[in-house]
Parts: C-alpha cells; structure tokens; sequence
C-alpha cells in the first residue's frame, strides 16, 4: 500500500548526505589543490549516488505500481488505505515490515556493490606490486 515511501525516505536522506559529501570532496580538492582521492578509491559521494539511484528508481516503481493498482490516488488523502482507520493500521504494518525489509535489502545489495568495485579498482594496483617484486 505505501511501502514505498520508506524507500523513498531513505533516498531523500541518502541524497542530502552524498550532497554534503560532495561539497566537502570539492572544498577539500579546492584547499589542497590537488585531489584528495586516490586513484585506487572510489569518492564515497559517487558511493552514495549509487546507493540514491537505487532506492529512488525502486520508490518510483513501487510508486507506479501502486497507482497501477488504484492504491494511490490523485486526491485527498493520496493512499486509499488512509481513508479507513483499519485500513491506516494495516498500511502502517506493511510499511513497517515490507517497507523496512526492501529498504535493508537495497542498502545490503548496495554495501555488495561497494565492496566488489573497491576490489576490482584495487585489482591493477596489487598487480603492480606483484609485477614488481
């Protein structure tokens, strides 16, 4: 009914961080002169902004299906279930359950993606080390 608005939750709170991240990687680039960043590291703002496309392209499609549906609708009160104080108590339950179950998995699957491309930017680095010795 309205799980999506905890995906949607989560993406409006993990763009304001990864935009303050940002600012603070520019301000840092513009005090040193230089980039801070290694080329063996990937920005954590570039991170966040994953982890952001994630969670606001599952919101927006959980939000189409939902109108699909006839579960949102374009007047007052928006959700169908709010109409109803059973109705609110069910939707409250399945945001709280479905929705805090999806938003866990995107952010896991997103820690998954994290993890493999700091290896594979890592990878030419410890190559190099093995060529070396």
């Amino acid at each position: 009914m309205a799980c999506f608005l905890v995906s949607a939750a989560e993406a409006a709170v993990v763009t304001a961080v990864e935009k303050h991240a940002e600012n603070k990687e520019k301000a840092e680039i513009k005090e040193t002169g230089t980039s801070v960043v290694s080329e063996t590291r990937i920005p954590m703002s570039r991170k966040l902004k994953w982890l952001s496309y994630l969670l606001w392209g599952g919101a927006i499609l959980l939000a189409f299906e939902h109108i699909w549906h006839g579960e949102v609708t374009p007047w007052f009160p928006f959700l169908t279930a709010m109409s109803n104080p059973a109705d609110a108590a069910e939707m409250f339950h399945e945001m709280a359950t479905v929705g805090v179950c999806m938003a866990l998995l995107i952010t896991g699957v997103w820690l998954g993606i994290c993890f493999a491309a700091d290896a594979i930017v890592k990878r030419p680095e410890r190559a190099a080390e093995k060529v070396t010795r």
